[in-house]
């Protein structure tokens, strides 16, 4: 944690968030804020477009989580979570709930600042693979869509795969358009003159 984060503490007890705010000082110059209730913190979150959000909480419950990462946005940031005690059920729904890090046994100063870093990593980490994920599956869509418009050529014109192939490749390149684009359109013209 070298650059300067915004950062948002959701704290109920005010001595606590205090202890908390040191321990993030001594990290680096942050902008820090911090909410005592959980009640306003979608409207918190987006006002202030934090890059992380530390939640510290005593006694966590289903409820209260599902809450908190809802409200936190824990897909478009790490989110931190604190707790005095937890049970392998609230584990389980916070980490599914996209919380970045969730340590049980309280918030000690001296553990805010790699905790932190684990999250922030984790978070990242995570998003990578979302991102990949997500291209992999866009691929696998254009790859079926594709296949689709080559069977309609093979079946309408009465040629191979790789002539198929070549025709919308080469009316993508024409059109200046993607292969999948063209391929979509044939596939959608294919299904209005059935």
């Amino acid at each position: 944690m070298t650059a300067q984060l915004t950062i948002l503490i959701v704290e109920p007890d005010r001595s606590r968030a205090d202890a908390i705010i040191d321990s993030l000082i001594a990290t680096g110059d942050h902008h820090i804020r911090v909410l005592s209730e959980s009640t306003g913190l979608a409207r918190s979150v987006a006002e202030l477009n934090p890059d992380l959000v530390l939640v510290d909480v005593a006694n966590p419950s289903r409820d209260a989580i599902d809450a908190l990462t809802l409200a936190s946005s824990p897909l478009e940031r790490p989110v931190a979570m604190f707790v005095d005690r937890s049970d392998d059920g609230l584990t389980k729904a916070a980490i599914e709930a996209g919380v970045s890090a969730y340590v049980v046994d309280g918030m000690h100063p001296d553990r805010i600042k790699p905790v932190l870093d684990a999250a922030i990593a984790r978070f990242h980490m995570f998003s990578r693979m979302r991102s990949e994920l997500e291209a992999t599956k866009r691929a696998l869509e254009e790859r079926k869509i594709i296949d689709r418009a080559k069977g309609i050529l093979m079946r309408a014109r009465n040629m191979s795969e790789d002539e198929a192939y070549a025709l919308i490749r080469k009316t993508a390149m024409s059109q200046n358009k993607k292969i999948a684009d063209v391929a979509q359109a044939l596939v959608t013209a294919s299904e209005l003159l059935s």
